[in-house]
């Protein structure tokens, strides 16, 4: 099944859905970045969260930034996603690999940390971008997601992903966001109902392995509840916006004394990206162009 993202609401509009399927693009981001097991689901969690996140927004250009900064071994996680359906993201540590945790699944928390900080940005695509910070509270990912949905924008929340990786790398990932809206989180008994039947659940790519959609999960949930799918699903893919031109800009801020020192000392320069993994060669010709273009821009 290809990657995809579709929305519905249930209880006469006081609850939305957002369900995404993510696998391809996980599969992707492991063989960018060579990511070891552990580390693929901690990406993956994070970019299909991130585009959960993303999926609410209404302007054209809008992102959503996760930033996850642990006490555990893989370091900062880093994913950014648009309302456009593209997502891309890295770990700072990819190789990091540690044994099963004691419910024998990749131990996601430990390698993230028990203590840190989930930071969330919202580029709406106007003004200055709304940025919040959360404590995490496992480590986990989806835990933490919610955690800042429900103390940061007070939205009642319920938030499942998941990676399913093994020897021939991801067959199921994708998660799952429940949402009681403002005029119905008053509503005690519709959260605590959402709530448990979430924690009914063995999980998000279980059900994916199963051979259950989207739509067969969220009517498994919230079926009895007037679910209502909305028709149109959103393709969402591995992207990055990365270019040599982006590159060549990047390497101009260095100024004319570095950009000569790499042409003396290394005949040209290498930049790779952190996102996707890009490896981009500037010739000496091209550095000595930069110098040029400095020089003409200081007269």
């Amino acid at each position: 099944m290809s990657d995809r993202l579709i929305r519905a609401t249930a209880a006469e509009n006081s609850i939305r859905a957002v369900g995404v399927i993510s696998t391809r693009l996980t599969e992707e981001a492991r063989q960018r970045h060579q990511l070891s097991y552990v580390a693929t689901a901690a990406l993956g969690r994070a970019m299909a969260s991130g585009l959960l996140l993303a999926s609410n927004m209404k302007k054209e250009g809008s992102r959503v930034n996760i930033h996850v900064k642990g006490n555990g071994p893989l370091g900062t996680i880093l994913a950014d996603a648009g309302v456009d359906g593209t997502v891309r993201g890295y770990v700072q540590h990819p190789k990091v690999e540690l044994p099963p945790n004691s419910r024998g699944k990749l131990d996601v928390g430990g390698a993230v940390g028990h203590q840190g900080y989930l930071y969330v940005v919202r580029d709406v695509g106007y003004g200055y971008p709304y940025s919040s910070t959360v404590e995490l509270v496992s480590g986990e990912i989806g835990e933490d997601v919610a955690n800042y949905l429900v103390n940061s924008e007070q939205t009642p929340s319920a938030l499942l992903v998941g990676v399913f990786v093994g020897a021939s790398g991801v067959t199921a990932a994708g998660g799952l966001l429940l949402q009681v809206l403002p005029k119905a989180a008053r509503d005690d008994s519709l959260v605590s109902l959402l709530e448990s039947r979430v924690s009914q659940l063995s999980g998000f790519t279980p059900l994916l392995r199963e051979g259950k959609t989207l739509q067969e999960i969220m009517e498994q949930l919230l079926g009895d509840l007037g679910l209502s799918i909305l028709p149109e699903v959103q393709m969402v893919r591995f992207n990055c916006g990365c270019s040599f031109n982006r590159v060549l800009g990047a390497l101009k801020m260095l100024g004319e004394a570095e950009l000569q020192d790499m042409i003396e000392k290394d005949e040209g320069a290498e930049a790779i990206c952190q996102f996707c993994g890009e490896v981009y060669q500037a010739n000496e010709a091209e550095l000595a162009q930069l110098i040029t273009d400095l020089r003409a821009e200081s007269t």
